[in-house]
C-alpha cells in the first residue's frame, strides 16, 4: 500500500504567497533598512584612502594580537588593494558586518531565553537543526521571491544561515555559569535581571564571543552565494571568475576573502580573550 504524498513544498509555497500578500509593508521596511545600512557602511569604509584604512586596521591588529598579526593585516589588506579589489572587499565587509550584527542581535536574546527556559530550549532545538542543515541555496528561493535580487536577499539568507551557532553558544555559556555564583547573587537579594546582567552574562562572555566569531565566519562563507543573487562585492568577483573560467580573477577574489576571514576571525577571538573572565581563567591556568 502506497502512502499518499504530503505536499510539503506546496504548503511552504502557500506560506510564502500569504506573507507576500499580507506582510508586504514589513518586507519593504526590511528591504529599505538593510539596503540603506549596507550602502551607508560601504560609503563609510570607502571614504578614507585605502592606505589610511589599511594602516588603521593594521594598528588595531597590532593592539589586539601583537606585531605578527599587525604585519599580516598590513600586508594582506595592502595586497587586496594592489589587486584592485579594495571596493568589492569593503562592500563584502559591510554586508558581512550588517548581517552578523542582525544575527547576533537575534541570537543572544534567543540563547538567553533558551538557557532560562527548558521549554524554549526544546522548541528552538529542531528549528536550529533545520536552519543549520538546510543547504544555503534553499534559503535563496524565498529570499529572492520576497526581495528580488541584490544585497537584501543575500543578507537575509546569510542571517538565517549564521544564526544557529550564536543561539547555541549563548545558551551554553549562560547554562554553564556555576550555580553557586547565581545562588550568591540571590542570597544578596539581587533580582533575576541583575543576576543575568551582572553575573551570568559577564561569566558567559567568552562562550558568547565564540558564538559571535562563528556567526561572522559563517556570514563570510556566504559571500559567493551573495554574488549569485546580484550582490556586489567579492562574491560577484569570484562568481565572475567561475562564469568566465578566469582562474586568475577567481583566485584573486578568493585570496581577498581569505584575508578578510582571517582578520575578522582573529579580531573577534581577541575580543573574547580580553574579557575579565577569560583573563582570570588564563591566569589561574
Amino acid at each position: 500500500m502506497e502512502l499518499p504524498r504530503l505536499p510539503v513544498g506546496t504548503w511552504f509555497e502557500g506560506l510564502v504567497d500569504w506573507l507576500t500578500d499580507n506582510a508586504s509593508w514589513l518586507l519593504d521596511l526590511i528591504s529599505t533598512a538593510v539596503e540603506t545600512t549596507v550602502q551607508a557602511l560601504t560609503d563609510l569604509l570607502t571614504a578614507p584612502p585605502a592606505l589610511l584604512l589599511t594602516l588603521a586596521l593594521a594598528a588595531l591588529g597590532l593592539w589586539l594580537r601583537g606585531w605578527r598579526f599587525g604585519l599580516f593585516a598590513l600586508l594582506g589588506l595592502a595586497l587586496v588593494d594592489n589587486m584592485g579589489l579594495w571596493e568589492p572587499a569593503m562592500y563584502t565587509l559591510a554586508l558581512v558586518l550588517v548581517s552578523a550584527l542582525v544575527a547576533v542581535a537575534l541570537a543572544v536574546p534567543l540563547g538567553i531565553a533558551a538557557a532560562r527556559s527548558e521549554l524554549v530550549s526544546k522548541a528552538l532545538r529542531p528549528v536550529l537543526d533545520l536552519m543549520q542543515t538546510m543547504p544555503p541555496f534553499v534559503y535563496l528561493i524565498p529570499a529572492i521571491f520576497f526581495f528580488s535580487v541584490g544585497p537584501v536577499p543575500a543578507a537575509v539568507a546569510t542571517i538565517v544561515f549564521a544564526l544557529p551557532p550564536g543561539v547555541r553558544l549563548t545558551e551554553l555559556g549562560v547554562r554553564n555559569v556555576e550555580r553557586e555564583m547565581v545562588e550568591a547573587g540571590e542570597a544578596f537579594g539581587a533580582p533575576p535581571r541583575q543576576i543575568l546582567l551582572r553575573i551570568q552574562l559577564p561569566l558567559a562572555l567568552p562562550t558568547i564571543m565564540a558564538g559571535v566569531n562563528q556567526v561572522i565566519m559563517l556570514a563570510l562563507s556566504m559571500v559567493v552565494i551573495a554574488g549569485m543573487v546580484g550582490a556586489e562585492g567579492l562574491g560577484n568577483t569570484v562568481l565572475e571568475g567561475i562564469q568566465r573560467t578566469d582562474i586568475a580573477l577567481g583566485f584573486e577574489g578568493g585570496i581577498a576573502v581569505v584575508v578578510l576571514a582571517i582578520f575578522l576571525d582573529r579580531v573577534t577571538s581577541s575580543l573574547g580573550e580580553r574579557s575579565a573572565v577569560a583573563r582570570a581563567e588564563k591566569a589561574a591556568a
